[in-house]
């Protein structure tokens, strides 16, 4: 007698497919593409002239998502391009990320990307970014920061965050670089202040502190005569409010002729140095790679 067949194997079959599929393209992002959020003022925006040498032999493993829209660049907000600088909006300059991903795709595999998403304020305090904080110190803003606040929609920090839900559609967040503190010299809160940043940008990423560490970028350095070197004191401490903070030195980064930003050669140097800090870092988080 022929066992009679019946649908439900097929049903089931069928159902653990279409599940499979979901669950694959729910996970689709290439983990191999890392991705790393930078946010700060001017020293992160970029202040010094874009040289000849940092707009050649750009890498395309080395992407930037374009924080707004730049019609002279070809390029729209939202989308992933070479990171050829400027990195932050249309006209700023040289950063510390330029150099930071350059290192990086330098010295990771050949089937490693990477992904910088540069959000930054010429002149803001901290509290620019704290979510809950914000509005009431927009209020108290020079008008020429009015303007560079307001190409990010009023709100930096969510322009941070909207860009980040993109790019963890692709790949993988890694870590968060700022340069900040200029405008929060002899700040004692400070710490605590970024403290909160980090927490709320962990919180709505959906992120653990244990696996994205804070690269934070000292002031211009006293040896270069840096008006705001006092800062670096307090940076100093954020490793005490944040397990898995880092300080970068500016030391022997050589500086404008206004002694509070980098000139070209400072930021390659300072960039290297987030690079390098952030290998070691993957490198300790993968023995044996």
């Amino acid at each position: 007698m022929r066992k009679k067949i019946g649908f439900k194997p097929l049903v089931t079959t069928f159902t653990c497919g279409v599940l499979l599929l979901l669950h694959t393209s729910a996970f689709s992002q290439d983990q191999k593409f890392y991705i790393f959020l930078c946010f700060g003022q001017s020293n992160m925006e970029g202040n010094a002239k874009i040289e000849p040498q940092d707009t050649v032999n750009v890498n395309s493993r080395f992407q930037v998502l374009q924080a707004v829209d730049c019609a002279d660049l070809g390029r729209t907000k939202a989308n992933w391009y070479t990171a050829v600088p400027p990195l932050s909006r249309c006209r700023t300059g040289l950063t510390p990320a330029d150099y930071f991903g350059r290192t990086l795709v330098e010295k990771l595999p050949a089937d490693i990307r990477i992904g910088v998403i540069n959000v930054a304020v010429g002149g803001c305090k901290i509290e620019l970014f704290d979510k809950n904080r914000y509005q009431s110190y927009v209020t108290t803003v020079p008008q020429w920061m009015t303007g560079m606040i307001n190409q990010y929609d009023g709100n930096p920090y969510q322009r941070l965050v909207d860009l980040a839900r993109v790019a963890q559609k692709d790949g993988v967040i890694k870590g968060i670089l700022l340069h900040q503190g200029e405008s929060n010299t002899n700040d004692s809160l400070w710490p605590v202040k970024v403290k909160t940043v980090y927490d709320n940008l962990l919180s709505d990423l959906n992120l653990q502190a244990t696996q994205v560490p804070l690269l934070a970028g000292e002031t211009v350095n006293a040896d270069q005569g840096g008006i705001c070197a006092g800062m670096n004191r307090i940076i100093a401490t954020l490793p005490q409010t944040i397990p898995n903070a880092y300080v970068i030195s500016s030391a022997g980064c050589p500086d404008a002729q206004d002694n509070l930003h980098f000139n070209a050669e400072g930021y390659r140097m300072l960039g290297k140095r987030y690079g390098e800090k952030m290998l070691e870092l993957l490198r300790n988080s993968s023995p044996g790679k």
